[in-house]
């Protein structure tokens, strides 16, 4: 692990902190499959940026409220600027896709263009993006997994570092890199696919699906400790990814249907 990439001998020590500077460089590879794949469709790669632009500060905002909502309630009652403090880590996923969707549906009807084609052009940028993150996850020590038995060839075992949150000494499930292999192979097959989907809005379909179900199995080997349950039994981001499987579900069937109706 390296939570700390580099200091910057300015200003008093500026510190370029690595989970940071990792989802920085996710976005900017999102982007630029993005212009890449409006560009194949025909779309205004400019009008792509100006989504793109509103979309990541949408997922900014969503991903920081759904941690600071679940995890550090009681210190932003405290301190407010905790919300700002994203460098520490505490970006979670699912709630970044939540502001994303709803700041990018409103977008889209707003400029009357094709929701459903613009989720397609979308989708496999975000896995792409989502991978950096959850290395640079790795690298803070954050989203960690619970011990592994001992002598395990694939534990991680993070060592002493006052920057790191996951415990130290001691072997873990590697969920972060779990979850990035994951995300890489989503995107590969997402990649692949766009090219041969039968109707607009399969492709977001899909990566709804598999982020779920990835997430569903990483969840089971992820640390408990401070995890909020709900019904005692289920934790928050496995509610949030059986809801994306049901959005899925009806985003299937509804375009399928369409797009039946429309070949009649």
């Amino acid at each position: 692990m390296h939570p700390i990439l580099f200091k910057i001998p300015i200003f008093g020590g500026l510190t370029i902190h690595t989970y940071g500077a990792l989802v920085a460089f996710g976005f900017l590879m999102g982007i630029f499959f993005i212009t890449r794949e409006a560009k194949r469709l025909g779309e205004d790669p400019a009008r792509a940026l100006d989504l793109v632009f509103w979309i990541i500060i949408a997922a900014l905002v969503g991903s920081r409220a759904y941690y600071i909502l679940t995890e550090e309630f009681d210190a932003l009652l405290s301190d407010p600027l905790t919300f700002f403090k994203i460098w520490r880590g505490g970006l979670v996923f699912q709630g970044g896709v939540i502001g994303a969707f709803i700041v990018g549906i409103l977008l889209v009807r707003y400029h009357k263009l094709s929701m459903w084609r613009y989720m397609d052009l979308f989708a496999p940028a975000i896995p792409l993006g989502h991978f950096f993150g959850r290395l640079g996850c790795f690298m803070t020590g954050c989203c960690f997994g619970r011990p592994a038995p001992f002598e395990s060839w694939y534990a991680v075992t993070f060592p002493v570092n006052i920057h790191s949150f996951a415990p130290q000494g001691i072997p873990l499930y590697p969920t972060q890199l779990m979850e990035a292999f994951g995300e890489l192979l989503i995107f590969a097959g997402l990649f692949i696919f766009r090219k041969h989907k039968r109707f607009e809005g399969q492709v977001m379909a899909i990566y709804l699906t598999a982020y779920a179900v990835l997430r569903l199995v990483v969840e089971y080997f992820r640390d408990d400790r401070n995890r909020v349950l709900v019904f005692d039994n289920f934790s928050a981001a496995q509610i949030v990814g059986i809801v994306m499987v049901s959005c899925a579900t009806g985003i299937w069937l509804w375009n399928r249907k369409r797009n039946k109706v429309e070949n009649l």
